[in-house]
């Protein structure tokens, strides 16, 4: 038994041309099937396009923007809550920045302490056996909380009294570096050491005032 192919209807391009050419613009009723689909398909497409430029790709661009924003907005909330669940331990820890922060400050003298401190740098020299040939403060320099004092400073002996100089000045109480330290020849078969000795000491509270007074002063300047 043989079944029965449907056949699809062949299509007649040059009727379909001809259908074209034969369209009147002032009876649209009377047109053909096809040029009928073939213009509304037209217009939809010149639709959709003038849709897309006029409203749908702004509206994509706001959409991609807010989507943006909550990305941004969730890693907020992430990394907030991690805070919020590590809040004892962060506080522990700025505790502890405040103890090692006032430890620090201990070391600094104020300023009524600048001479004894001065001092006592002179004095490891001289018990080590060393002689000061130039010992000259220079001109502080006033930072946020505290100012550094530059002594430029010459001293003659031997390269071991050096060494156990710059020993004892790092076991003072207070804090003072050595820098920009150069070493020479000297006479008698000594050495010279030039350097540059840095203390430091906080401000009292009309130093801090009026710190901060000139900073705001710069600021309006600005």
């Amino acid at each position: 038994m043989k079944l029965n192919k449907t056949q699809m209807p062949a299509i007649d391009f040059n009727q379909i041309a001809a259908d074209f050419r034969r369209l009147n613009s002032n009876d649209v009723g009377t047109w053909p099937l096809i040029p009928k689909i073939t213009v509304l398909f037209a217009i939809f497409v010149v639709l959709l396009v003038l849709g897309w430029w006029l409203f749908w790709s702004e509206q994509l661009d706001v959409l991609s923007q807010k989507q943006d924003e909550e990305v941004k907005l969730k890693n907020e909330y992430i990394e907030k809550k991690k805070i919020a669940v590590n809040l004892e331990a962060y506080r522990q820890q700025l505790d502890e920045i405040d103890r090692s922060f006032g430890a620090l400050l201990k070391q600094l003298p104020n300023k009524s302490e600048m001479e004894a401190l001065l001092i006592e740098v002179n004095q490891a020299g001289l018990g080590r056996g060393l002689q000061f040939e130039l010992f000259r403060p220079g001109n502080e320099a006033v930072k946020d909380f505290y100012a550094e004092l530059p002594i430029t400073v010459k001293i003659t002996g031997s390269y071991h009294d050096f060494g156990a100089f710059a020993a004892d000045i790092a076991k003072l109480p207070r804090i003072v570096t050595l820098n920009d330290i150069a070493i020479a020849p000297g006479a008698n078969g000594r050495l010279s050491m030039d350097m540059v000795a840095k203390t430091f000491r906080y401000l009292d509270e009309s130093e801090m005032t009026e710190q901060k007074s000139q900073k705001k002063g710069k600021g309006r300047g600005k």
